[in-house]
């Protein structure tokens, strides 16, 4: 699929090292954008603009832990510097494969505070950081990955699937704010995807549980939501602002 209003774009994808946030950075490449790949594993942003640098678009790898406001205001800097704005913001990176599932009153509260500063205040540093530039532009696009946990109600990791409930929250609150500048504010509410980092963390019988309960009988892939992402970052999803939309095979409707 191509997205010509894409090409030259700057794009933002944090989390853009690994797992789906990776698939995304090559996916907006082949666009023709000018993507940022931030993650916290700094040598895994290197292999990414190494791997996919030459696809199209022009990839710039930086360091960011997205919880610090410091960290995240000098991936502004540098993404300013290098390609002179931002246009899309995909607010991406979180905590999740890392954790272990377990009944939510053996959470350790240093493990819930973690993952509320990655997953939540992580996108809210990176929009505070990131909307100046969009208003300078006169129009910008924020799509918040959620999770369709949030549908289910997902047990065995309530910090993670409370922390992406507060980003729908987040989403509709934020798109309110931010109308007025052109800027859009969606959420994507993935399902369990079969990405480098959920497979090397999710037992064979987890994923096919996930398989059973879909309409479409099939492991999700990190491809089944590009076009998604691609589609609310263009002029395409002008007039959409505030929505959440479910990429999970038919296993949640609402």
């Amino acid at each position: 699929m191509i997205f010509e209003d894409l090409k030259g774009k700057v794009v933002i994808v944090t989390g853009g090292g690994k797992g789906i946030g990776k698939v995304y950075v090559r996916e907006f490449a082949k666009q023709g954008s000018k993507v940022v790949a931030a993650d916290i594993d700094y040598e895994a942003t290197k292999r990414v603009a190494e791997e996919f640098g030459t696809i199209g678009g022009e990839i710039l790898p930086i360091e960011v832990d997205v919880s610090d406001w410091n960290s995240v205001s000098r991936m502004l800097e540098a993404t300013v510097k290098e390609f002179g704005g931002v246009d899309v913001l995909v607010n991406n990176a979180s905590l999740m494969s890392a954790l272990p599932r377990r009944a939510w009153d053996q959470i350790p509260i240093e493990e819930w505070d973690r993952v509320m500063a990655v997953n939540v205040r992580g996108p809210f540093l990176c929009c505070l950081a990131s909307v100046p530039h969009m208003k300078q532009r006169g129009k910008g696009k924020i799509i918040n990955i959620s999770s369709s946990r949030v549908h289910d109600g997902t047990p065995n990791r309530l910090h993670y699937t409370t922390s992406k409930a507060a980003i729908i929250g987040f989403t509709r609150a934020l798109a309110r704010e931010l109308g007025d500048f052109n800027i859009s504010v969606n959420a994507v509410t993935p399902g369990l995807t079969a990405s480098d980092t959920q497979v090397a963390s999710t037992k064979p019988e987890h994923v096919q549980a996930s398989v059973a309960s879909r309409c479409f009988k099939r492991v999700q892939v990190p491809e089944d939501l590009v076009g998604t992402v691609l589609f609310l970052a263009s002029s395409a999803s002008d007039f959409i602002t505030g929505q959440t939309i479910n990429v999970d095979g038919g296993r949640s409707m609402h």
